[in-house]
């Protein structure tokens, strides 16, 4: 099981900006569907996983259910998606390289985050509401995490948002540091499974939670409280995957300039 150093990981990085920045238009808008699709199917497990367990087990449930959430990001980097999150970190490695204009930075993250949330309420609607899979017995749960999200004021949501990209971008740049299929499990897992033990918040995550909460119609969430919510958390993520993440690697890792010697 080979692994490449930091410094190939952010040429690999910086590559994949590139190649992301140019993808044309339906492709990119389908992937970033997918992507918010898969983000949201890992909550949806998560609900099911946490749903019915006693609170009395108490952070041994929320443990739980995150060993499963990270199927969410799996298949993004493995069957493929776009997804915003890390697209903020991805395409500001391309930009900081100057590989990419910021044009296409901006359009990429536009498109995919337009992408991630007809997605998310996709699953949120007809996977999740329609079916009732997140209701019935796991409605309270869904209730519950959904009014935390909202409730949570508007600067720590932006820091909680950080906190959440700096381990989400942990996750893809350790993936793209493995060799194989393996390593890239192994390697995008634990972050994950982390930030949702920490309860972080991810702002695709909560494309779908806090719609599923609406949709059933027993949430006294309105539409003012997503949009107050995904704000500060777009933001959060935003200064986690670009400025804590991408920018931090790219001064870390910069080539040394040589020192000049006179003859």
């Amino acid at each position: 099981m080979g692994y490449y150093l930091p410094s190939e990981i952010l040429e690999s990085t910086r590559l994949k900006g590139i190649e992301k920045a140019n993808i044309p238009f339906l492709k990119l808008l389908v992937l970033a569907f997918m992507g918010g699709v898969y983000i949201s199917l890992g909550f949806l497990a998560y609900i099911r996983v946490v749903g019915t367990m006693p609170p009395e087990l108490g952070s041994l449930r929320t443990f739980l259910g995150a060993c499963v959430f990270p199927v969410g990001l799996l298949g993004v980097l493995l069957a493929g998606g776009e997804l915003t999150t890390s697209n903020m970190m991805i395409l500001f490695v391309a930009y900081i390289k100057k590989s990419i204009p910021a044009r296409k930075v901006l359009y990429n993250w536009v498109v995919v985050f337009l992408g991630n949330l007809i997605g998310s309420l996709f699953v949120a609607f007809f996977l999740s509401h329609y079916t009732g899979i997140s209701e019935g017995d796991f409605l309270q749960t869904t209730l519950y995490i959904a009014a935390g999200k909202v409730n949570q004021d508007l600067l720590p949501a932006l820091v909680s948002g950080i906190g959440c990209n700096l381990f989400v971008c942990m996750a893809v740049w350790m993936s793209f540091g493995a060799k194989d299929i393996t390593g890239k499990i192994l390697a995008s897992w634990f972050p994950i499974m982390a930030f949702v033990v920490v309860g972080f918040q991810h702002v695709v995550a909560n494309m779908f939670v806090i719609p599923a909460a609406m949709f059933s119609g027993q949430s006294p969430i309105t539409f003012l409280d997503f949009i107050g919510n995904i704000i500060p958390v777009y933001i959060g993520n935003l200064l986690g995957g670009a400025i804590f993440f991408g920018l931090m690697y790219c001064i870390a890792l910069a080539p040394k300039k040589e020192k000049s010697t006179e003859n």
